[in-house]
């Protein structure tokens, strides 16, 4: 394939400030068929990012944790349509935020209990502070940190909505992977070890660095407060955390996350690792919250943390994934499953096209206009030279 049109975008992108650095990797059935970077690895550094950089990959971690979950659903430890609360029984305590009366958040009891499919559609009713104003404003009056902080207060968190009555992305994927660790009897990142990303060949992907891979990690970055340029951060995780946080927790590099795209892209199987059944990942790209929608547009309640997000109407969410299910002209196919990070990493996996793509930087806030124009401009300058 002739990459040259792949490879300016990336570099139009970080030539024009619009992002600090780039990675941007994609696969057919036959293999890695793209590979290219722009930029350094930190802002002001000759260091160059590669495909081999250490990355917060964030949310993107919430498809592996997913694929474990269905892994024990494959093998009689769980079903997803059980209450949470069967696995783990301290979310029967989880009551509804209501609003406010003053500075006190006014709670209320469930209408129903919510069950381990609507944590992995989003639909139980938690939600993350970043996108709900209510649940921000109950961290703050109550004191409780958000999940960066790695502490288990996380999971006192009230919900926002009954359960099953809307799509509210959130803090779902972490409760997700404690039910993991009830159902398979191991820690999060041992399970995830022994059944996905060690027989997938990801030794650079955990939830803690080595120095070494520290060394060789892209640092989160702000814009310069002048507005021209970037500057690296130390804004990390918990380093000792209280869980393995399966909504967010996992460093990668592009390299190492393109073989779990690979697994998912081939049905359940990379090489000789078979890590799902085809009609189990066949069931992940279909639609399971029936009427609801993904919003077409969420607004920001931290804009520190992220921009609006204006993905569009008609998608829709399978097992852990973001579904389109229209066509837009040179792009992936309806029934594409795709998800993203909050440090501006994003992957999707086509199944009807044969096509897998994903583009890395680090930064924040998520989903500014100019990054999301480089990430739609990567997807139709790749498909186009396919």
């Amino acid at each position: 394939m002739s990459v040259s049109a792949v490879d300016q975008v990336l570099n139009e992108a970080v030539r024009a400030g619009d992002v600090p650095n780039v990675v941007a990797m994609a696969a057919d059935r036959d293999g890695p068929v793209y590979e290219g970077a722009a930029g350094p690895r930190a802002a002001g550094g000759d260091e160059p990012i590669t495909a081999d950089s250490m990355l917060r990959i964030a949310s993107m971690t919430k498809m592996v944790a997913t694929v474990a979950a269905l892994q024990q659903v494959e093998r009689g430890n769980l079903d997803l349509d059980d209450p949470v609360d069967t696995y783990l029984p301290e979310f029967a305590d989880l009551e509804v935020l209501d609003g406010f009366d003053g500075d006190k958040p006014r709670l209320r009891p469930a209408a129903t209990r919510a069950t381990v499919r609507q944590l992995v559609t989003h639909t139980s009713g938690l939600a993350y502070w970043f996108y709900n104003a209510d649940i921000l404003r109950w961290g703050e009056v109550t004191d409780t940190p958000n999940v960066m902080a790695g502490t288990k207060e996380i999971f006192t968190a009230p919900l926002v909505a009954d359960p099953g009555t809307r799509f509210e992305y959130g803090t779902n994927t972490d409760w997700l992977g404690r039910v993991v660790e009830k159902a398979s009897g191991q820690s999060l990142d041992a399970y995830l070890d022994a059944n996905v990303l060690g027989p997938l060949g990801m030794h650079n992907t955990t939830f803690i660095m080595t120095p070494e891979q520290r060394a060789n990690s892209v640092p989160v970055h702000f814009r310069a407060e002048n507005g021209d340029g970037w500057v690296a951060t130390d804004v990390d995780w918990n380093q000792e955390p209280d869980w393995w946080a399966g909504g967010h927790g996992l460093y990668s590099t592009p390299r190492d996350y393109l073989a779990f795209q690979r697994m998912l892209l081939g049905g359940g199987t990379l090489g000789d690792a078979t890590i799902l059944r085809q009609a189990t990942v066949d069931d992940a790209f279909t639609n399971h919250i029936g009427n609801l929608d993904f919003p077409a547009e969420i607004k920001a309640a931290d804009p520190v943390s992220t921009c609006d997000t204006n993905l569009g109407p008609g998608l829709k969410w399978g097992l852990g994934l973001l579904l389109n299910t229209s066509q837009e002209p040179g792009m992936r196919a309806p029934g594409s499953g795709a998800w993203a990070g909050i440090f501006n990493t994003h992957f999707w996996v086509d199944p009807s096209s044969g096509v897998t793509g994903a583009i890395y930087s680090q930064f924040l806030p998520f989903v500014e206009p100019p990054s999301m124009a480089m990430y739609a401009n990567f997807e139709r300058a790749l498909y186009a030279a396919l």
